[in-house]
């Protein structure tokens, strides 16, 4: 017993605490899940024992979800594996299927609505040798910061010609006065909740990592011009964060706007300077749609993102496809207060070539990256990133990647890792 309890991550005053040797409970995937799961494992076990030469290992630990966990239980997302991860802290899964018809609307949701993990973090940057439809793609590096508990994604809503949708409908008009809805009888309805709470954690944790890393700026990224009191909320309670909690380390923009309207746009431009130049934390925000054309744009004016859940889905999959694409686009769902934490492949199961030796396991082996870094092991994760980035230089990729390297030499994604294994 004694043995096992050590072999846990825990918390301690605050802090993430990981045992030499640890138990990672892992979920192995549906579809291409049981060739990545493997291939990173692999990967990773090496880069953790020439790191810390065999001082530190991990044991992995299987858990069931999805197709795997259904034809062996009967169950898409059984009890025992959501008892892992709250045990053991840390996880990491393969790519999941969504059941079709009732019950859990999506495993991925579910995992992260049941642990409260309410970032999901997603960093973006470019690989020297991927191809881009960007002209200057080393000039994205941003690191998203999504709420992950909150909007639409909490599920609340009905279907049209439902008594649950007649009567929701009845409330708005009888109760609240509402007149708007266009096509009462045959519209569906749901409902975005976003709170003050979920707000402020979620833009608190962005800003701390941009001060812990060293990163130039946090971006509020929000659609409250329309929906003036759930995203305009966001803007509104993520700037009170920033203005109460960090007064000394951010410049944030709202204040810019208060000393242009008071003092005049030379004092406040001198202001955003100073602040620039002690080297202060620029909090900024940005319409949404505006922001997804910035992106494009001017890349390099966005560091940190946080935002909504919806918007946050969006921002994730196109800041993915400036660098390459989902395939090379790592994922953690993390609740910093409780330690507990996911990492995941950001991309689907990917039936059509299950089983084929095509896959690519750049996404997820690049979630086991943020997870090494999560843990601590930052020398382990750093030997992973050298080694992906002397294969993409070189024009070694599996075939997703390869065919668009000029001179790229496709690879299985057996054959890939072991590539990687050799370069560590």
């Amino acid at each position: 017993m004694e043995e096992r309890i050590m072999s846990k991550a825990y918390m301690k005053e605050g802090k993430l605490v990981v045992p030499s040797c640890v138990t990672i409970p892992f979920i192995e995937g549906d579809g291409v899940g049981a060739e990545l799961t493997p291939a990173c494992q692999k990967i990773v076990n090496e880069a953790v024992k020439l790191a810390y030469k065999g001082e530190r290992s991990i044991e992995w630990m299987e858990v069931l979800a999805g197709e795997k966990a259904y034809k062996q239980t009967g169950e898409w997302l059984p009890e025992a594996t959501m008892e892992a991860f709250r045990e053991y802290l840390i996880g990491i899964k393969g790519p999941l299927t969504t059941p079709v018809g009732g019950g859990i609307r999506s495993l991925n949701v579910a995992l992260r609505q049941t642990l409260d993990l309410y970032v999901c973090l997603r960093p973006v940057r470019w690989f020297k040798g991927v191809v881009s439809p960007l002209k200057d793609p080393q000039k994205v590096d941003m690191h998203i910061f999504r709420e992950n508990t909150e909007d639409i994604y909490a599920g609340i809503e009905w279907e049209q010609g439902t008594p649950e949708a007649q009567k929701f409908y009845a409330f708005l008009r009888d109760e609240m006065g509402v007149k708007k809805v266009r096509f009462p009888e045959t519209s569906s309805f749901g409902v975005k909740p976003v709170s003050v709470e979920g707000t402020q954690r979620l833009v608190r944790a962005a800003i701390e990592y941009a001060l812990q890393h060293h990163l130039p700026s946090v971006t509020l990224v929000h659609k409250g011009n329309i929906m003036k009191y759930t995203e305009g909320g966001f803007k509104r309670w993520g700037y009170e964060v920033a203005e109460k909690e960090f007064a000394e380390q951010t410049f944030t923009m709202n204040y810019y706007q208060q000393l242009k309207k008071e003092l005049g746009e030379e004092s406040a431009k001198a202001a955003l300077a100073e602040a620039s130049n002690k080297g202060k934390l620029i909090v900024k925000d940005c319409i949404a749609d505006a922001f997804l054309q910035n992106t494009l744009l001017n890349p390099e004016d966005y560091s940190v993102i946080a935002t909504l859940n919806l918007n946050g889905d969006y921002v994730s999959d196109q800041l993915a496809a400036m660098v390459g694409g989902i395939g090379i686009a790592p994922g953690a769902n993390i609740n910093y207060h409780t330690g507990h934490a996911i990492f995941e492949a950001t991309h689907g199961t990917a039936p059509d070539i299950a089983g084929k030796n095509m896959a690519n396991p750049c996404s997820l082996l690049l979630s086991s990256v943020m997870m090494l870094e999560y843990m601590g092991w930052n020398e382990a994760a750093a030997l992973i990133v050298a080694a992906l980035e002397e294969s993409f230089a070189a024009g070694e990729a599996t075939v997703d990647l390869a065919r668009f390297m000029p001179d790229g030499t496709p690879l299985g994604t057996e054959e890939f890792a072991q590539r990687i294994v050799e370069r560590l």
